[in-house]
């Protein structure tokens, strides 16, 4: 087909395997530890020969990057998300020298230990919704890692001690003050390492997700008050840092899931004055949603 000559450059290149899932199965004894991972790969080459003339040389098929991680993860083992991604993007860079960067993105099933009785069972497992951990590893040829993890999909509320008042009266609103209203979310957050030396990917994972819900609920026989869900997801994030010297970077994303209390004023035949029981709908769209990234502070130097 002819037409005008267009003169074009890449922007970007890049391809790899998405949703390699594995599960690691250790056995110590007759105690058993397993970890289920989706795993998603990305290689960058240093040349684009595929794209403009059709010549496979250079690429590692997307089949090539599956098996690798299942040998990975058999020759070196899983101990955290974030170490075996660090794993992989160090061997694409070391086995091929023409890959210029590699990407790893992980998520990590969450699966617990059954209780019965109340005691964790040896070898039987749960799927839990409490919450999903993933992270990101990013390593360019002669660079150092750059390490991202998060948690998210995970649903919170409290009953009481949330308000929203004082926002913009115009002629646009029809939202009234809530002195105490509802207060539920679905967690998104993510954090940047400012090092990876040290760091138990672990128990950062496990301090951050406390540090979430005690911001949101408070003690646990008086809960704290929230004017906003903008002021405890800043309060979140500040105390993270705070607390986890490695986390450079925070950023949280907290939609509003609306429960609106039901009016039985429409059902004038019906008495309800006996009754304390409090009926909302569950309405998770339209919803706001809420978003906000803090960082470290570079203070200058006089």
């Amino acid at each position: 087909m002819k037409g005008q000559v267009v003169h074009t450059e890449f922007i970007e290149t890049g391809y790899g395997k998405n949703y390699v899932k594995l599960l690691q199965l250790r056995r110590e004894g007759n105690a058993h530890h397993i970890q289920e991972l989706e795993v998603s790969v990305e290689l960058v080459l240093n040349n684009q020969r595929e794209y403009l003339y059709g010549d496979n040389t250079d690429i590692i098929a997307t089949d090539s990057q599956k098996n690798t991680v299942y040998i990975l993860a058999r020759k070196y083992g899983v101990k955290t998300p974030e170490q075996f991604a660090m794993i992989l993007c160090s061997h694409f860079l070391s086995k091929y020298s023409h890959v210029d960067k590699a990407t790893v993105y992980i998520e990590q099933a969450p699966w617990k230990r059954m209780e019965i009785d109340g005691d964790n069972h040896i070898h039987a497992f749960l799927i839990s919704d409490e919450g999903t951990r993933f992270c990101d590893c990013v390593q360019a040829r002669g660079g150092k890692p750059v390490v991202s993890a998060g948690l998210k999909k995970m649903k919170i509320m409290k009953t009481t001690q949330s308000a929203f008042t004082g926002f913009v009266k115009d002629e646009y609103r029809t939202l009234p003050d809530a002195n105490d209203r509802l207060f539920c979310t679905i967690v998104d957050s993510h954090w940047w390492y400012n090092t990876t030396e040290h760091v138990n990917f672990d128990k950062v994972w496990s301090t951050v997700k406390n540090v979430i819900l005690e911001t949101f609920a408070g003690p646990a026989h008086e809960g704290v008050f929230s004017p906003s869900v903008q002021n405890t997801l800043f309060l979140t994030e500040k105390h993270v840092l705070a607390r986890i010297p490695q986390i450079e970077k925070m950023e949280m994303e907290l939609p509003n899931v609306h429960y609106f209390g039901v009016d039985f004023t429409r059902f004038p035949k019906i008495h309800f004055e006996h009754s304390t029981n409090e009926i909302y709908m569950p309405t998770d769209k339209p919803s706001g949603n809420i978003r906000a990234a803090i960082q470290r502070k570079t203070l200058s130097k006089l």
